[in-house]
């Protein structure tokens, strides 16, 4: 991974080149799945465009979540926001794919049964090998995996051991390639296990009783997923991998960690694919893969280099508005070319304006479920999280029985210095998307 200026960054330019690459990043997917439909002959086959979009989202994610876990918030907050940042509008499009089903079918890879409910509902649809029922939406489940462990490691004191987690989840992606063919554990059990311990477990962690406990057995059960029923466990592993190595990556930029373990991660990452037995895509090729890699590491380089300045505020608007972009643009692009019909051989005239009409509607299809699902329900998580935060100091932060007091914080929010209505994509940390 390139090196990166060590500086300290001001908090509002920290904020901006981090909503400029969920823009990029968001953007990267979209011409992913746009240009096959729209303008395959411009589809890159030197690196994957919709990988390297997923990677920098992947970085973005482990550079701020752990570390605004231990500036400010506590776990009840965290999670009440979580669950009004994201179910809203991922419930939104379920919903939307559902009601035009007759229209456009679901596709074959989600079940028609009870493990399509489960898995949906906790969001750990690849983790436990659910087809979601937009494409997109296997990219979430490692951000929740992410969130449970990085939840888990903070109440029992982990969470500085980044630059070694990202390299034990690393070794894991290599040695699970080597002797693992595919999901270890298979059947609709686990869906309903996970879900059960899920929802469950969340009651205990909102709550406060046994807090710790029910935290360490969700980070449990989360690695138990991602380790052994993942539709492709090597590739699990090498997510959170790349999601601890952004956080070490913050560490060194703080001064309180070392960047040597960011450099074996990524070659751990970058070998992962090569020996593994259940291989064999495009895109896993050594000089697709590699060129993937680099080319992603090098985005967020870049966007560490530029903090410190003006960024075009297009980006910023497209990360913004990222999380409606990355779970509305697929069934968009569906329903677009069920009407425009197979535009794959058509003049490249008409495939050009046809792809501007279709960015141009995920655009401002985006735009307004940013608007009117994505932000007013941010605000009413708010405003629930804030009470209970304010009970919580009415109490004189005793914290409830079973806990340590010193350990009921996570995932803080340290973009609260920017105004209401402006930033509020980034205040949440913000996941894929």
């Amino acid at each position: 991974m390139p090196a990166i200026p060590h500086a300290t960054p001001t908090p509002v330019a920290r904020l901006a080149w981090l909503d400029a690459l969920r823009g990029i990043g968001a953007m990267a997917v979209v011409a992913e799945h746009l240009l096959p439909w729209f303008l395959p002959a411009l589809r890159p086959y030197w690196f994957n465009i919709g990988v390297y979009g997923i990677l920098v989202f992947f970085l973005v994610s482990g550079y701020i979540i752990p570390t605004s876990l231990e500036r400010h918030g506590d776990v009840r907050t965290f999670w009440i926001s979580r669950i009004f940042r994201l179910y809203p509008l991922y419930l939104t499009v379920i919903a939307l794919a559902l009601a035009l089903a007759w229209w456009v079918p679901v596709r074959e890879q989600v079940p028609r049964d009870g493990t399509a409910v489960a898995a949906h509902a906790t969001m750990l649809l690849d983790v436990v090998s659910v087809g979601g029922v937009v494409d997109t939406m296997w990219t979430l489940s490692y951000e929740m995996v992410f969130y449970l462990l990085v939840t888990a490691l903070f109440l029992v004191g982990g969470h500085n051991r980044s630059g070694s987690l990202s390299i034990g989840f690393g070794v894991a992606a290599v040695a699970i390639g080597l002797v693992v063919p595919g999901a270890l554990l298979v059947g609709p059990w686990p869906a309903y296990v996970t879900c059960a311990v899920f929802l469950v477990g969340m009651v205990f962690v909102v709550w406060g009783r046994f807090r710790t406990t029910a935290a360490c057995v969700l980070g449990l059960m989360a690695l138990v997923a991602l380790m052994f029923s993942s539709r492709v466990p090597w590739l699990g592993a090498a997510v959170v991998a790349v999601m601890f190595a952004g956080t070490a990556i913050h560490r060194w930029e703080r001064g309180t960690g070392p960047l040597w373990p960011v450099a074996v991660t990524t070659a751990l990452v970058a070998v992962a694919p090569l020996w593994a037995i259940e291989s064999g895509w495009w895109w896993v090729r050594a000089d697709v893969w590699w060129t993937t890699i680099v080319l992603a590491g090098a985005t967020f380089a870049g966007g560490m280099a530029l903090r410190g300045r003006r960024l075009p505020k297009v980006l910023v608007w497209l990360g913004l508005i990222s999380y409606s972009l990355y779970l509305v643009h697929h069934p968009l692009l569906k329903y677009f070319v069920e009407i425009s019909g197979d535009l794959r051989w058509s003049a490249v005239p008409y495939q050009l304006g046809m792809a501007a009409l279709a960015v141009a509607a995920i655009l401002a299809v985006s735009t307004l479920t940013f608007l009117y699902v994505e932000r007013p329900m941010q605000v009413v998580g708010r405003r629930i999280s804030g009470r209970s935060a304010r009970g919580l100091q009415g109490r004189g932060q005793a914290g409830m029985a079973g806990e340590r007091p010193r350990h009921d914080g996570i995932l803080g929010h340290q973009e609260r210095q920017v105004p209401d209505g402006v930033r509020d994509h980034v205040r949440e940390g913000d996941v894929v998307g």
